[in-house]
């Protein structure tokens, strides 16, 4: 099995889900490598609505896979902005780019600098030990 990659340019929570800055005080949410590896198959993906507001820690989504189903977390307090329609229909894209075909959702972010307090990529690999 190869090594399972976690980009330097994004950051991540405790829950294993990736936050990358978008720009604008938008930002991208994904599940890491971590967990697509540990759940498995994913077969169907449930996402917050575009309008939605989150608040940080709020149960947002779901992944189910063909062993379990896990909760997804807003990592930030915020507005959907977008979710990734095509995990309708391919929710395995989670499995083979969860880093880029497979992110979940975008939210514009009520607080921008919150976005530094979520692990940097070397704090989060050394909390999988």
């Amino acid at each position: 099995m190869s090594e399972l990659e976690y980009p330097a340019n994004l950051r991540y929570t405790e829950d294993h889900e990736w936050v990358g800055d978008q720009g604008s005080g938008v930002v991208r949410i994904g599940i890491t490598a971590f967990a697509q590896d540990a759940l498995g198959d994913v077969v169907y993906v449930s996402l917050p609505a575009v309008g939605d507001m989150l608040s940080a820690g709020d149960s947002c989504g779901e992944v189910e896979s063909t062993k379990s189903v896990s909760d997804l977390y807003a990592p930030l307090a915020g507005e959907v902005t977008a979710v990734n329609e095509q995990l309708d229909s391919t929710p395995e894209l989670v499995n083979s780019d969860c880093y880029g075909q497979g992110w979940m959702y975008e939210l514009r972010v009520a607080d921008a600098s919150a976005l530094e307090a979520l692990k940097d990529v070397e704090t989060y690999k050394s909390s999988l030990n």
